[in-house]
């Protein structure tokens, strides 16, 4: 009970404590507030009335309904889960960290409430749903690690590599313009110490060309722009392509190479991957889930991390193929 008294005071303290600026970068209709909510809680909008709504996800939070103004509510709410603050790194930073350390990968693309109950389920076999989800995440954390959960500021070099892969078939037949892509992040990212983005966070591009097989057996193409990289905090990454994407695309390629391995649903590679864009050849008619993509950091960026405590960094997995490019000789 005493810790469910801490972790409600700890989200009034974020929700309360904050400055204006902090609980919502603009201000954002109720509508929005409310499916944005629920879509990161259960993966999608409920119905029902707008109060009814917001006081069951608040129920299904903290165990209670929070005071305020329906906006003053939703804005906190979404703090809690997307946000945090250092002393209280918010649920999916939280989620994270404990995913990472059960099974060193996160499932950035499943609903927050679903993945507690995954991580239940792998570590007592059936899943706590009596309780409150702050305290269930907090309950996890205690059976995982021997310290509190901390945020970190970090800094993220320009033209530091990812390695993504293709979250679904990618296909000349229908994607269109503007089509949004998922992608998986393939290593951790990592700086010194710090855990910036676990395997598994969620990347982003978009389909800027797609060209139909031509006469003459000129293949089909599409053409994507790898835009984002999700990581554990609240921030976005800005991802590009460039000079350091090509040296980890071709030392994997030699890899591949050298172990005799088709390059087809493996990597996309080669100046059109440098472009951003896929050849489908032949009798392929599609691009594989699971197709590699290369991807850089198109600037610096100052991000939240997690200090990996000491008895916890052998379970990093940051090695790349950039790395490795680095470490050969000219």
């Amino acid at each position: 009970m005493k810790k469910a008294l801490l972790v409600i005071a700890a989200a009034v303290f974020i929700i309360f404590g904050a400055a204006p600026g902090a609980i919502a970068d603009e201000q954002e209709s109720t509508v929005y507030l409310m499916s944005r909510v629920e879509k990161l809680l259960y993966g999608s909008e409920r119905t029902g009335g707008l109060i009814e709504r917001l006081s069951s996800a608040e129920r299904e939070m903290f165990g209670r309904e929070l005071p305020g103004s329906i906006a003053e509510r939703q804005n906190a709410l979404l703090n809690f889960i997307e946000k945090g603050a250092p002393e209280q790194p918010s649920v999916l930073f939280k989620l994270s960290i404990a995913e990472w350390a059960v099974g060193q990968s996160v499932s950035s693309f499943t609903p927050a409430v679903k993945r507690v109950e995954a991580l239940e389920v792998d570590l007592e076999g059936v899943p706590q749903v009596d309780r409150p989800v702050s305290m269930r995440i907090e309950r996890i954390l205690g059976l995982l690690l021997s310290d509190p959960v901390m945020m970190e500021d970090a800094e993220v070099p320009a033209a530091t590599v990812v390695r993504g892969a293709l979250r679904e078939t990618l296909s000349p037949k229908s994607a269109k313009k503007g089509d949004m892509v998922n992608l998986t992040l393939q290593n951790d990212l990592v700086v010194g110490n710090n855990l910036i983005a676990p395997r598994g966070s969620r990347m982003v591009a978009v389909v800027t060309k797609v060209s139909k097989p031509g006469s003459f057996g000129r293949p089909a193409e599409v053409k994507i722009s790898v835009e984002k990289l999700y990581p554990l905090g609240p921030e976005e990454i800005g991802l590009t392509v460039g000079e350091s994407t090509k040296k980890a695309a071709e030392a994997e390629s030699a890899q591949l190479a050298a172990a005799g391995t088709s390059f087809v649903g493996a990597v996309l590679l080669g100046p059109i991957g440098l472009a951003g864009g896929f050849l489908v050849r032949g009798d392929l008619k599609e691009i594989p889930a699971g197709a590699i993509v290369f991807a850089e950091t198109a600037e610096l960026a100052r991000v939240s991390s997690y200090p990996v405590p000491e008895g916890l960094r052998g379970m990093l997995k940051g090695d790349s193929p950039a790395k490795e490019q680095e470490k050969a000789p000219d």
